[in-house]
């Protein structure tokens, strides 16, 4: 049992794991749609969302090219659920999570299509500056 708690903690040990299921909170996303938010590298992106699916605390479906994510909502894991409520009650006031939610929403008005083939550049020339976990410069 110590092992299947500790696989859930340490996924949820990361800023940018955390960041993936903060911005999960609102319904399923794209894998671009994530990458796009986080600006990270797609394949950063997808070891972050393995390892919170191995957790337990992601399901994914694929549609076409394109694979989706969202919270669990029943998991293999009995630890995955507490730590979703954990972090769905955590950290409302986090500057660097309310910036997640404002790109989100020019990344929501963006066709998934054209966000995975243009990235934050189709965000056009209004897209947010990068910044990293902590709110400074990269």
């Amino acid at each position: 049992m110590l092992e299947t708690f500790e696989t859930v903690a340490k996924a949820v040990a990361d800023p940018s794991r955390v960041r993936i299921l903060k911005l999960l909170e609102g319904g399923e996303l794209c894998v671009c749609q994530i990458t796009t938010v986080l600006d990270l590298a797609p394949a950063t992106v997808s070891k972050h969302l393995a390892g919170l699916k191995t957790a337990g605390l992601l399901q994914q479906r694929r549609e076409g090219k394109w694979a989706y994510y969202r919270l669990a909502e029943r998991t293999l894991n009995p630890y995955a659920l507490s730590f979703l409520a954990l972090v769905g009650a955590s950290l409302a006031d986090d500057p660097t999570l309310a910036e997640d939610r404002r790109v989100l929403a020019l990344v929501n008005a963006v066709p998934v299509q054209v966000l995975c083939d243009q990235g934050r550049a189709a965000l056009g020339p209004n897209a947010p500056a990068v910044t990293t976990c902590c709110g400074g410069p990269p």
